[in-house]
């Protein structure tokens, strides 16, 4: 102990020096807010915690002797967070909970930083009341010293390290009930962890464990263990003795067998058994409903083996499974397969990478800027980021999206498109059939970037060589482009796409029954932009054309240059041979040709009309309310072949006008909804400005966004009669003072589209306003660092969403059906009673245990409250940025600080 003082004596004279200057600093702040709140000290947000905390101690404040919660960031100077850690004893001897997170920095990529944190000093072992400390996101390489003679500890958190083994010491904590070290790299147990009688979770997912020691049986207290992500290969019978067990998570492993006594734990809720080697389980075990088996290879027979004897055998290939609250995973030389949460798979054949990589992915909501689409694609998926970018894989990493089946086939194709050197590009593609209405779309990636997928006309391409080729469609064997010798010195890609428009159509916009044209082509290439020999176009006669029988005053040859949207006549221009059944030309460059034989003039402006309705879908426009709350309101844009399938299946729980008239609108194209009349919308959303919330319409998705209103207006004395309005283009900072006048014109280029009326039904006087001014609940922050904090008048607004659907939440949430029968009797006339004594003594329960919220997000998805549950992440999403800003306006930022050296942390976003 005197060698560990003398060592800290330079240490702490460094951290009285840094003691002096901070006083001088902080004195000069103006007006600096009080870093103390209560019992609470959080400067893990705030630039220089660390000084912070120092000029505190050195001031001998009397509240730090109050002070029970601690929070730094893992991010300081790691010379001055040891110093200063070193005065915490002293300076907070009542000292509860102690947080020293690292991960709110990031890099480039977007991942979390881990801290600088690699030991702690021996004299914390001091803090006798300490029952909470998180060290996650930190660069611990050994457990320190000081932690296992942390007597009171209850919670230790050790995510997000280096740590690759615990030590014996750890089995000596008499009052540890929370343990998780997931994200590490252990590769054993040890055997004094089963001494931890009072342990009641353990996470160790996400390491390198290939077996558990027998001794785990002795936690008797154990009811949450998760090993997923990990090497096991078997699990020691004493799992059988944790009869306190209730969840128990092994998925993405090796095993090949489980005891079978698992079966009879009596409390056991949930078994995760997926994506491991099980080839035949107990039969108690594979009939038990708890139990989730999905990807094992069960009933299959063992390959057969054709190694000499003596050769090891080398395992399967490791498969991951990935849960909703992950959003990486390991790859190592070995290789993986891996299901991500949001459906999509990707296999790593061994040797694909020499080093163990971390990957990250991201699904986007679909926008024009992610989402690049020519004149005639269609999108099918959402946008899936995986990273890193750019990192050069030694094998093809395959890649299999979910995507939504196209309407239409004929003359189209599905492919995967990925950004790749700040340009997009198309991968060769093959389609999977899992069910009917289940596909996936198959492709090899050389590295990470953006994907999607959409549907195209059928591209045929060929490279063209010096001596020439000949490219035709598969689609259309009519239409052909010949290159003669000498057309170009190198090889060069050319591509073709035929795009065919329907004779009604056409009939309809010209009014003329003998109208007709071609299959639209579009040639496109790479290299220079022109040959150096013409190149000759056939293209089939419009149909019931022939070269006999056409008037040739009557055939226009159109051509069109992007970006320009204009088509010229060009048959002029160009030398027109026809046969009976097809029209010749010869061209020096590539564009979109179009025959057309009409007796109109004007052809060009008339075929930019017919391009554009090619393009256009006809889609309806819906706004209904929830039928129990009426403040719910579903809006979505549909085509119209999909309303009247769509309303059979709402308005069982959903009511409201009737659709809009039908619209056109283009794929992709920015549109949004305007609430009007007194009624706004009732909570901060990403999406929405103003009470304008933002759309962009793809047809085969689904459009839809689910928001609540509200209103200034006393719907004690009236009921309100709003409106919601449509309008093209993305939200501008005011509604111009025409569009009123404009609603009397309606086409693409107008910019309101419809109008439907939103009713807010009349509320009687008990369920005014009045009924949350006499609440006497208890003021609380549900929720940890991790997923953000809920506070009461959240609850109270989750709770008015519930409706009759609190029974089902309150039994996913873990309440007793005791306990629901006892509340539905204390309130049994008052609904809003019974939801908010049920969520609210819940929370109660959950105060300071992790993972509540989640829980609850979890709940109302399981209850089929989507809604809900995306109303809760985004309330969570604006806290966080809510509590950066605030730290910003207070001259808390980096420039209104005076230290040197210090930055500004990112903003921390979930992991």
């Amino acid at each position: 102990m005197a060698a560990v003082e003398e060592g800290l004596e330079p240490q702490l004279a460094a951290a009285e020096d840094a003691a002096e200057d901070a006083a001088d600093t902080v004195d000069a702040w103006p007006a600096a807010p009080p870093l103390l709140a209560g019992n609470r000290l959080s400067l893990d947000l705030y630039p220089g915690g660390c000084q912070r905390l120092l000029h505190l101690c050195a001031q001998q404040t009397p509240q730090l002797l109050e002070v029970e919660f601690l929070q730094l960031s893992g991010h300081e100077d790691p010379q001055l967070l040891e110093a200063t850690l070193a005065r915490v004893p002293w300076s907070l001897p009542h000292l509860r909970s102690l947080v020293l997170k690292g991960g709110q920095q990031r890099d480039a990529l977007g991942a979390c930083l881990r801290g600088s944190l690699t030991t702690l000093p021996a004299r914390l072992s001091g803090l006798a009341r300490l029952a909470h400390l998180d060290l996650s996101f930190n660069s611990l390489e050994t457990l320190p010293a000081c932690v296992p003679q942390m007597c009171a500890l209850g919670a230790l958190l050790l995510s997000h390290n280096h740590l690759s083994e615990l030590p014996e010491a750890l089995g000596a904590l008499p009052s540890l009930s929370f343990l998780s070290v997931t994200h590490n790299r252990l590769q054993a147990l040890p055997t004094a962890l089963g001494a931890l009688s009072t342990l009641q979770c353990l996470d160790l997912s996400e390491n390198l464990l290939d077996s558990v020691p027998p001794e785990i049986g002795g936690l008797s207290s154990l009811a949450e263990l998760s090993l997923a992500s990990n090497r096991l290969q078997s699990l020691p019978a004493s799992l059988a003795g944790l009869r306190s067990l209730r969840l128990l998570v092994l998925h993405s492993n090796l095993l090949a067998s489980v005891p079978a006594g698992l079966a009879r734990l009596p409390l056991l809720t949930r078994l995760d058994l997926r994506d491991n080697q099980l080839r035949d389980v107990p039969p108690e075990l594979l009939d038990a409903p708890f139990v989730r088996l999905q990807g094992n290879p069960l009933g299959k027979a063992l390959p057969d083996s054709r190694s000499p004897p003596g050769t090891p055998m080398v395992p399967e290939m490791p498969r991951l499974f990935l849960t909703s609250d992950l959003d990486s995973f390991p790859v190592t030389p070995q290789g993986c397969s891996v299901t991500l949460a949001c459906g999509v798979r990707l296999q790593f054949p061994a040797g694909a990478t020499t080093t163990s990589v971390t990957v990250r992915y991201r699904q986007w909501q679909p926008e024009p800027r992610l989402v690049p689409l020519g004149p005639h694609d269609t999108l099918l998926s959402g946008v899936l980021e995986l990273q890193p970018h750019g990192v050069a894989f030694r094998q093809e990493v395959g890649l299999w999206l979910l995507f939504v089946p196209p309407r239409s086939r004929r003359c189209r194709e599905v492919v995967v498109r990925t950004l790749s050197d700040d340009s997009w590009s198309d991968l060769e593609t093959h389609l999977e059939e899992e069910a009917p209405k289940r596909l996936w779309a198959h492709c090899q990636v050389p590295h990470f970037s953006w994907f999607l997928v959409v549907s195209r006309p059928v591209s045929n391409a060929c490279l063209v060589p010096p001596e020439g080729t000949l490219l035709f469609s598969s689609g259309h064997p009519g239409v052909k482009v010949t290159f003669p010798p000498g057309a170009t010195e190198e090889p060069r890609h050319v591509c073709m796409q035929v795009v065919r428009m329907a004779g009604r159509e056409l009939q309809a916009l010209l009014q003329e029954p003998e109208a007709a044209v071609s299959p639209l082509l579009c040639l496109s290439q790479s290299g220079p932009s022109s040959f150096l020999q013409p190149v000759t176009v056939q293209l089939p006669l419009p149909p019931g054309i022939t070269g006999l029988s056409l008037d040739r005053s009557r055939l226009h040859l159109l051509y069109r240059a992007p970006p320009a949207a204009t088509w010229d006549d060009i048959t002029a221009q160009v030398a027109l041979e026809l046969t009976h059944l097809y029209a010749r030309f010869q061209v020096t460059h590539f564009s979109w040709y179009w025959l057309w034989y009409t007796t109109k003039t004007c052809v060009g402006h008339l075929a930019g009309k017919a391009w554009r309705r090619l393009r256009l879908h006809h889609v309806n426009l819906i706004a209904l309310q929830r039928r129990r709350d009426p403040e719910q309101i579903l809006l979505q844009c549909l085509p119209r072949s999909k309303v009247d399938a769509t309303l059979r299946r709402l308005l069982e729980r959903y009511r409201g006008p009737e659709p809009s008239d039908t619209v056109e609108m283009f794929e992709g194209e920015r549109f949004f909804a305007a609430f009007e009349r007194g009624i706004d919308v009732d909570a901060d959303r990403p999406d929405c400005v103003e009470g304008r919330v933002c759309f962009v319409f793809y047809s085969h998705l689904k459009n839809v966004k689910e928001v609540y209103v509200t209103t200034t207006l006393d719907r004690q004395a009236q009921a309100v009669r709003g409106q919601v309005s449509f309008y093209r283009g993305a939200v501008p900072g005011e509604v111009p003072e025409e569009v009123p006048a404009a609603r009397h014109r309606k086409g693409v280029d107008a910019l309101w589209m419809a109008t439907l009326p939103i009713k807010l039904p009349k509320l009687p006087r008990s369920e005014g306003l009045g009924h949350r001014a006499n609440l006497s609940l208890a003021p609380l922050n549900l929720g940890d660092a991790d997923t953000g904090f809920l506070t009461q008048s959240n609850l109270l607004s989750v709770a008015g969403r519930l409706g009759p659907d609190w029974p089902t939440v309150a039994l996913h949430l873990g309440v007793s059906y005791q306990e629901l029968q006892r509340i539905r009797h204390e309130f049994r006339d008052d609904l809003d009673g019974q939801i908010r004594h049920m969520l609210f003594s819940w929370a109660e329960r959950q105060a300071g245990q992790p993972g509540a919220v989640g829980l609850l997000m979890q709940a109302l998805e399981q209850s089929d409250r989507r809604d809900v549950a995306e109303e809760v992440r985004t309330v969570l999403e604006l806290g966080r940025h809510k509590y950066l800003d605030g730290i910003r306006r207070t001259s808390l930022d980096p420039g209104g600080l005076a230290l040197t050296g210090t930055s500004a942390s990112k903003s921390p976003e979930r992991v």
